[in-house]
């Protein structure tokens, strides 16, 4: 399986970072973490993008707050498939960054999920992976399977304490 790349742009993102490695480390998917600023380490950041597929990457996550231009500078130099996490900050309550996340230009995408959204990031990540790996896409179904399981019995237990008799 290729690796997931996580940047950040500062390590104030690692709790939502850490809902994403939670995932990856359930499903043993290989990942790597790193703190690139768009604005603060721009070399940094390109460099890493541009040497992703060679260094053995096939998605990467890119996390940060309020002018959240991260994801875009990362996608801006691989053709990888990108996610962005636009992360909440004391300003503007995170909306800043999930518009600057999802607001991309034609030509270079940035998937994006919610706001601290770090789960589905590397849900989505995986998802994109398993496109050519039958074991993941099962552990995937698998996850599904016992999510829907969960659901169904809070139903039961929550239909059984307002049944009218």
């Amino acid at each position: 399986m290729k690796k997931i790349g996580i940047v950040m742009g500062s390590d104030s993102d690692l709790p939502v970072i850490r809902k994403a490695t939670d995932v990856l480390e359930a499903f043993e998917a290989p990942y790597e973490v790193h703190v690139y600023s768009a604005h603060r380490t721009p070399v940094e950041a390109k460099q890493f993008a541009e040497a992703a597929r060679e260094n053995g990457f096939g998605v990467l996550i890119a996390a940060a707050g309020m002018a959240a231009h991260l994801a875009g500078a990362i996608a801006a130099n691989t053709t990888l498939p990108v996610i962005g996490i636009p992360c909440k900050s004391s300003v503007l309550d995170g909306m800043d960054a999930l518009l600057s996340t999802v607001m991309m230009p034609s030509g270079i995408p940035v998937a994006t999920v919610a706001i601290n959204g770090g789960a589905n990031a590397a849900l989505l990540a995986l998802q994109i992976l398993a496109v050519e790996d039958c074991e993941l896409t099962k552990k995937l179904d698998q996850k599904r399977k016992t999510d829907a399981e969960a659901v169904l019995k809070k139903d039961e237990a929550v239909a059984s304490e307002f049944k009218k008799q």
